[in-house]
């Protein structure tokens, strides 16, 4: 099919929040906290400035919770006395002039006495203050498979290492935004969001409105990997109190400085392994710590780390794993959900792992993998039987033969000896992700979606699905033109507007081909079923039908739920943390490094995925490449730490660009699946997982000195090469 929503984006026809007029609204802004932490002293404002022209929100005017629906009820939507990371919100103005708001914004000055800060995770947890108890810790999760402990005290060889990965800034291309207005005692909320009732949910909390009192609409949306989950629900509160008390609705608009400083990241994570193995590389044991720095304020972090957790043994089999994990409380800004939401920091670990223990034991890291990777019928750590087909020493063998890996190993030989100062190197990673929500999660979602027959040539699909660059819209579309039997022009898919469309769930975590494509075919079946014609039904079938039914019936819907029975493996219930399925991937990079400089270019990058049977294959493709060049610009220069408000984090906050992304080599191996359409398993998160493992890895060939931190930036480059004072 031809991307539905292609050539609108192409040519910028598009409409984005901030793109739309503007003459109605008046102009919302955000006063923050210029300190991590400490007590609210006072709030000064210019007396040069007539604030008689400004609507002013504090926490005294919020007429419900004080705390989203979707955050932890820690997390204040303003701060009442005392701030927990810098950029906190404080304060909200609005006016109808833009630039007079800012003018207002820099006239207030917030003084706040400062508080010790703790800013490192990885520190002493005592070192800061101990407000969730000595440890500091948000959450933690502990699994166990085996007897791990009894087998690496036996063990006669046991390797050990620590890995670090950085967090990450979204940069979506649209920044966050959103428009409030109070509609016939509505609030209606419009913006850029990936869950329109998640917002809907969290307004109710804030604004003590029932549903029906609160409507979210999603706008075209320029981005989200995650970023716009859980924040959206922050400042459609903040867009939603100001409108509250201002005569005409109220726009809010990030720009990037903003956006870059008060939005939430990708976790830092630390992880530790200790694994016993054979002489000949078969994993007998592992031991494996993670900590994660939450931030100042929960949000998902419990998610984030039980898919960590469960993903920290990577796509291998160990009859004996102990993983202990926790997210820790720091006085940053909250870290949330992003692509891959922990299952990357967790791969990259023992990714590493497995390349660490190669280099013990004199083993190729490919014959280290192959001798462990999982097949159908062994266990995960939460005891869950692998079922998918697994294809996983395919797939590795599939990476290693595109990337012509022993060619190449030759010839980097020969180019390491010939060259004084440059170096190269291949890095190989095999990774799985876990698609959707966890089977109890979704079945507590129950999400539904709904399909309206208008006319016998107009089809209206309902979901609160958003597309955000994925080509949802398009594979949605395809799918109802093809159970029904129609053009797909017949198709047309309704707003994500919360007043309209059912809830389908949010659109996160690699779950809406899979898990919403499912409801979509079974709702065309109930259509079907209704008009008496088989599924799929044959062309013209459906027009047939209707003529037959001479209009007595009027409009018809075809309904679908999701039925939790379909997910769970037979004779056994899923347990917490299991997926309905997962997705596989095998990876190899190859680098060129400057010994002199410490900078790496990434030559090669050979992706190989089994997502199911593949819906559309350019999409599928696109999915891959955009993830490649995020693990690229995660792994070698997106630097987090310092980020702030001002231009220079901007500036200074490299993300890739085409001359850093080499040509990508990507291919599927489709074995079908009976969780989606089609035999289809989620895509958009399994590409992300192992990149920037394979990218460390290869580094690490290259220079002969281990890369156990990211981003592999040249200065950590050249410390690795000549260990000193950092």
């Amino acid at each position: 099919m031809i991307r539905r929503d292609g050539l609108d984006k192409l040519t910028g026809q598009v409409r984005y929040l901030a793109d739309t007029p503007a003459s109605d609204c008046w102009w919302g802004g955000t006063v923050r906290s210029p300190t991590a932490r400490g007590r609210i002293r006072a709030i000064q404002f210019d007396p040069a400035i007539n604030w008689t022209e400004f609507v002013v929100v504090d926490h005294r005017d919020i007429p419900g919770k004080n705390a989203g629906a979707l955050f932890d009820d820690r997390q204040p939507v303003l701060a009442v006395d005392h701030v927990n990371h810098q950029h906190e919100p404080i304060l909200l103005l609005a006016h109808p002039s833009r630039r007079a708001l800012r003018h207002a914004l820099a006239g207030i000055e917030v003084v706040i006495d400062p508080l010790p800060a703790a800013l490192d995770f990885s520190a002493d947890p005592t070192s800061g203050f101990t407000q969730l108890g000595d440890r500091n810790m948000f959450c933690e999760v502990a699994w166990v498979k085996g007897d791990p402990d009894a087998v690496l005290r036996a063990s006669g060889l046991v390797v050990e290492g620590s890995y670090q990965t950085g967090g990450q800034e979204h940069y979506y291309l649209e920044p966050q935004g959103m428009e409030a207005s109070l509609e016939d005692g509505v609030m209606v909320v419009r913006g850029s969001l990936q869950c329109p009732f998640y917002v809907r949910d969290a307004l109710g909390q804030v604004l003590n409105r029932p549903s029906a009192g609160v409507r979210v609409i999603a706008t075209p949306m320029g981005g989200g990997f995650g970023g716009k989950e859980d924040y959206p629900s922050m400042i459609a509160a903040h867009a939603a109190l100001l409108a509250l008390r201002s005569p005409r609705p109220v726009r809010l608009l990030y720009d990037r400085h903003e956006d870059l400083a008060a939005t939430t990241k990708r976790h830092p994570a630390r992880t530790r392994y200790r694994t016993a193995v054979s002489p000949d590389g078969e994993l007998r044991a592992m031991q494996i710590d993670l900590l994660f720095d939450g931030g100042a304020y929960a949000t998902l972090s419990p998610i984030v780390l039980e898919r960590a957790a469960l993903h920290a043994t990577g796509p291998y089999r160990c009859d004996h794993v102990r993983v202990d994990g926790g997210v820790r409380m720091t006085n940053t800004v909250p870290n949330g959900a992003f692509r891959g939401f922990g299952s990357p920091q967790a791969h990259f670990g023992i990714e590493r792992q497995m390349d660490r223990i190669a280099g013990v034991l004199g083993l190729d890291p490919a014959t280290v993998r192959r001798r462990n990777l999982l097949r159908d019928g062994d266990t995960l750590v939460s005891g869950q039987p692998v079922a998918d087909g697994v294809v996983a020493e395919r797939l590795l063998d599939r990476a290693l033969t595109v990337a012509g890996y022993d060619a190449k190993r030759a010839l980097h030989r020969a180019f390491n000896g010939e060259n004084p100062w440059r170096r190269r190197g291949l890095g190989m990673a095999s990774a799985f992700h876990g698609c959707g929500l966890p089977s109890l999660v979704e079945a507590a979602i129950s999400p539904q979606v709904e399909l309206v027959a208008v006319s016998p040539t107009r089809f209206r699909l309902l979901t609160s699905i958003v597309e955000m660059g994925q080509g949802v819209d398009t594979i949605f579309v395809d799918l109802v033109a093809a159970r029904l039997g129609i053009a797909p022009a017949a198709v047309e898919i309704a707003p994500a507007d919360t007043a309209i469309v059912p809830d389908s769930g949010p659109s996160v975590a690699s779950r809406t081909s899979m898990i919403v494509g499912r409801l979509v075919e079974a709702a065309c079946n109930d259509l079907l079923r209704q008009l008496g014609v088989g599924a799929p039904a044959p062309p013209g079938a459906v027009q047939a039908a209707f003529e037959a039914l001479g209009g007595a019936r009027g409009t018809l819907v075809g309904r679908a739920k999701y039925d939790p029975d379909l997910d769970a493996a037979a004779h056994r219930a899923p347990a917490r943390g299991e997926y309905p399925a997962y997705g596989w991937t095998a990876q190899v990079a190859e680098v060129e490094v400057d010994l002199r400089t410490g900078m790496v270019a990434v030559l090669a990058f050979v992706s190989v995925q089994d997502v199911g049977t593949v819906l559309d294959q350019g999409l599928a493709r696109g999915q891959v490449h955009g993830a490649v060049a995020q693990c690229i610009g995660w792994a070698l220069s997106e630097e987090v730490e310092g980020l702030g408000g001002t231009g220079a984090g901007v500036t200074r906050y490299q993300i890739p660009t085409a001359m850093d992304v080499p040509l990508l080599q990507v291919e599927f191996l489709e074995t079908p699946s009976s969780k989606g359409p089609r035999g289809a398993r989620g895509l958009g998160e399994v590409p992300m997982v192992g990149g920037a493992a394979a990218l460390a890895n290869a580094i690490s060939d290259a220079i002969g000195c281990p890369i156990d931190r990211i981003p592999a930036t040249p200065p950590r480059v050249i410390h690795a090469l000549r260990p000193g004072p950092t």
